[in-house]
């Protein structure tokens, strides 16, 4: 009795080239379910070839698919670490953009600090400025009016002594070309502005 007799039809029916790994090891595991058990036990009667056929062409099948899933696992872990790799240069710029914005912010606000500090300084300085020219000027126009006040004294000095000053002399017929008689050197009234 041949195993086609004795298991039924032919369990090649399907190509066994087209089907994948997993098809492959279904067709096994479906051959040993459906096979005719023996009578009074648990074990069954399985055609050797026909299993070993499905078994051996997933074994031939499988470094083929487990190179694929490889090929498929390094992709995506590429994919994955190229991805990640972007992530931190993103992450990285983010950073440096917000270091940048900080630093600006710190730079506007010493840069501010330091434009209120010279505006302090320039006020402080036009205040003393201005302070030294009053002091200045008072003292200049103390000076000018001790100058004024002692000339104002010499000037009353002077017409002082024209009020007191005695009329002129009577002119000498005798003397030349109307010229006065002469007398006392003090009575004759020269003003002497040192004499005050």
């Amino acid at each position: 009795m041949t195993d086609d007799e004795l298991f039924g039809e032919d369990p090649f029916e399907e190509p066994v080239a087209e089907a994948d790994t997993q098809g492959l090891i279904r067709q096994a595991v479906d051959v040993v379910a459906t096979a005719r058990t023996m009578p009074l036990s648990a074990s069954v009667l399985v055609a050797r070839d026909e299993l070993l056929t499905l078994l051996q062409s997933a074994l031939d099948r499988l470094p083929d698919e487990l190179r694929q899933a490889r090929w498929l696992l390094r992709e995506r872990d590429e994919f994955l670490a190229s991805r990640q790799r972007e992530a931190d240069t993103l992450l990285d710029e983010v950073r440096a953009q917000a270091e940048r914005m900080v630093q600006r912010t710190e730079i506007v606000r010493q840069a501010n600090h330091v434009a209120q500090r010279i505006l302090d300084d320039a006020r402080e300085e036009a205040r003393r400025l201005r302070h030294e020219a009053e002091d200045f000027c008072d003292q200049k126009l103390a000076s000018f009016e001790i100058v004024l006040d002692r000339t104002l004294k010499t000037v009353q000095a002077g017409r002082e002594k024209l009020q007191a000053t005695p009329p002129p002399l009577p002119e000498d017929p005798g003397a030349p070309d109307g010229a006065a008689v002469a007398g006392d050197g003090d009575d004759l009234g020269f003003f002497d502005q040192d004499d005050g």
